[in-house]
């Protein structure tokens, strides 16, 4: 069984932070970065973006710390026998930082390793074994663009920062000719390559991404169904209503209403 020693969600350090581990953590330690810093692992030194994750060996020396203050990340550190062989059956790469394809994916396990982490209960252990587990089974997953089509590998980088924007800034509204510009593509070659790339055709990834922070706050907030039509992106709550009945199955009250009655 994988245990959760400890884990934190969105933590913002106004002066910066430097972490530096000689010995190594003496467990795995995942941290995803939310501002550009500084990683250095076993001696090797390597500048991350934001939206940069790793998991780091319970033995690797490692330092690391935000270029520039703030310092902003999520972090969690778990231990368990067998865990490094089975972080090897899946190819989840160790030591190594990557580029998150979905950062609200992260955020999000990291959250609900939270929740469950401080509610307990007689399952907890056997709930946050299996959490874990989802998370990285969920990146490696989500990791086709790890390996790129031919000839298509040199825009991968613009289309994974491009993508951390949609999923990061679910308000802002954009159309698909104007994503394609910025990659200087056509709009029907960028959309052909963004499927490629994620699984997921542009719009449908812009809606899903937008309807998963409308879940999340209509469950973790006060605010009304028109403000979270608003800061989803929506020009209008009616249009929003009509799509999250659509995809999510419920109305967005239905949704909210539902969701509250399961909390413990």
């Amino acid at each position: 069984m994988f245990h959760l020693v400890s884990c934190g969600y969105h933590y913002v350090h106004p002066g910066g932070l430097a972490i530096d581990r000689p010995r190594g953590a003496g467990n795995f330690a995942f941290v995803f970065f939310r501002s550009k810093s500084e990683v250095i692992v076993e001696g090797v030194r390597t500048v991350v973006p934001s939206g940069t994750h790793i998991l780091i060996h319970p033995e690797s020396s490692h330092r690391y710390a935000g270029i520039e203050p703030p310092f902003v990340n999520d972090w969690l550190h778990c231990e368990g026998a067998g865990m490094e062989e089975w972080l090897r059956d899946i190819h989840y790469p160790i030591n190594q930082p990557v580029k998150a394809i979905d950062s609200h994916l992260i955020s999000r396990c990291i959250i609900e390793l939270q929740r469950i982490s401080s509610h307990g209960g007689q399952l907890a252990a056997s709930i946050l074994d299996l959490e874990l587990r989802s998370l990285f089974m969920k990146i490696c997953n989500s990791k086709g663009g790890w390996t790129l089509p031919e000839g298509q590998n040199h825009y991968y980088g613009a289309f994974v920062d491009l993508r951390s924007e949609l999923h990061n800034s679910p308000q802002i509204r954009v159309s698909v000719e104007e994503l394609a510009a910025r990659v200087n593509m056509s709009k029907s070659y960028f959309q052909h390559v963004y499927k490629q790339f994620f699984g997921v055709s542009v719009m449908a990834d812009i809606i899903g991404g937008r309807l998963e922070y409308a879940q999340y706050l209509l469950v973790n907030s006060r605010l009304s169904v028109a403000e979270i039509s608003g800061i989803c992106g929506y020009d209008n709550d009616t249009h929003f209503m009509r799509q999250f009945k659509k995809f999510i199955g419920v109305t967005p009250r239905g949704y909210r209403v539902s969701s509250l009655e399961k909390k413990p």
